[in-house]
């Protein structure tokens, strides 16, 4: 027996693209959390879901009980898709575009200290003589990332591209 999943496809229909309200970002946890749940669920991994609202995007975390087996997803490719997946369900059930963010396992906090690291050689590279050093592409989630962590470090940086090849420069300002 074949069962219909709860996430249709998301439509032809546009999408709308305007700043969601507290109310609406609470939906779309809920509607994320709902979704991971049963990807969980068909993985048989198990993981608590704590949901929050801040800066204008709903947050969803995949914490790890203890002996659990959330880390089989934390890689931070495998977040990126997940968060993508999710995105879509989120997507297709309110027909607004979700900014929503996943967290799995601390993942994000590791991706972060991860962009130091990175901020910091390319720093180094400045600091050496070079006039600017480019990183590698990465999402908008990353980029921004990355801003603030040069703004701290006294640096100014300029995204550049489009699509997947979108990336930062760093320089000395």
């Amino acid at each position: 027996m074949t069962s219909t999943p709860d996430f249709a496809p998301v439509d032809e229909a546009p999408v709308e693209r305007t700043a969601a309200t507290v109310e609406q970002l609470e939906q779309e946890g809920d509607i994320a959390a709902d979704f991971i749940e049963e990807l969980l669920d068909i993985a048989d991994i198990d993981g608590d879901l704590a949901l929050d609202v801040r800066a204008g995007r709903a947050y969803v975390s995949v914490e790890a009980p203890e002996g659990g087996s959330v880390a089989l997803l934390a890689d931070t490719d495998t977040v990126q898709a997940l968060q993508e997946l999710t995105r879509i369900a989120v997507q297709a059930r309110t027909g607004r575009f979700s900014r929503l963010i996943l967290d799995v396992g601390g993942s994000r906090d590791t991706r972060q200290r991860e962009l130091a690291r990175l901020v910091d050689r390319a720093i180094e590279r400045l600091e050496d003589g070079a006039s600017q050093a480019s990183l590698p592409a990465m999402s908008s989630y990353e980029r921004k990332l990355v801003h603030d962590i040069v703004s701290e470090r006294g640096f100014v940086s300029e995204s550049y591209g489009e699509g997947a090849e979108r990336h930062t420069v760093i320089s000395r300002g």
